[in-house]
C-alpha cells in the first residue's frame, strides 16, 4: 500500500527493468526487410559501436541465432539480440520507424543519449 508523508499519498509499485523495445511498425518492416534479403526467420542484432560523429554509433543487422553472451529479447512477436556492452547505452530505447518522404527509416528513441548527430546514427552519453 502507500506511505503518508507530509499530506501526500505514494504507491510502491515494482519498477519495471530498463529493456530495449521496437514498436509494431519497425518491427513489420524489419521482417519485411528480411524476407527480401532471403532470411525470412531471421531476427535483429542491436548494437553500439565506436564512432560517428558523436561518439557511438548504432548498428543494425539480420542474424540467424544470438550471440553466446547476448541479452535475447522478444517485442512484437520479433527478437532482438543485444550484446551486454550495447546494452548499457541502449537500455530503455525505443526502436521506431519512420517512413514517407521525409523519413529516416529505423530510428532510435534512447534516453541514454545526452548528443545525437543530424542524421540521428550516432550519439554520446
Amino acid at each position: 500500500m502507500g506511505a503518508r508523508r507530509k499530506g501526500l499519498t505514494t504507491t510502491t509499485e515494482p519498477r519495471k527493468p530498463l529493456t530495449i523495445s521496437i514498436s509494431p511498425d519497425a518491427a513489420e518492416h524489419v521482417r519485411k526487410f528480411a524476407a527480401q534479403s532471403g532470411k525470412p526467420n531471421a531476427s535483429l542484432r542491436v548494437g553500439v559501436k565506436g564512432g560517428g560523429c558523436s561518439g557511438l554509433t548504432y548498428v543494425l543487422d539480420l542474424v540467424e541465432a544470438p550471440n553466446e553472451n547476448d541479452k535475447v529479447i522478444e517485442d512484437h512477436g520479433l527478437k532482438l539480440y543485444v550484446d551486454k556492452k550495447s546494452y548499457v547505452f541502449l537500455a530503455g530505447t525505443i526502436l521506431e520507424y519512420s517512413g514517407g518522404l521525409n523519413g529516416k527509416g529505423f530510428v532510435f528513441n534512447n534516453p541514454n543519449a545526452k548528443t545525437t548527430c543530424g542524421c540521428g546514427t550516432s550519439f554520446g552519453v
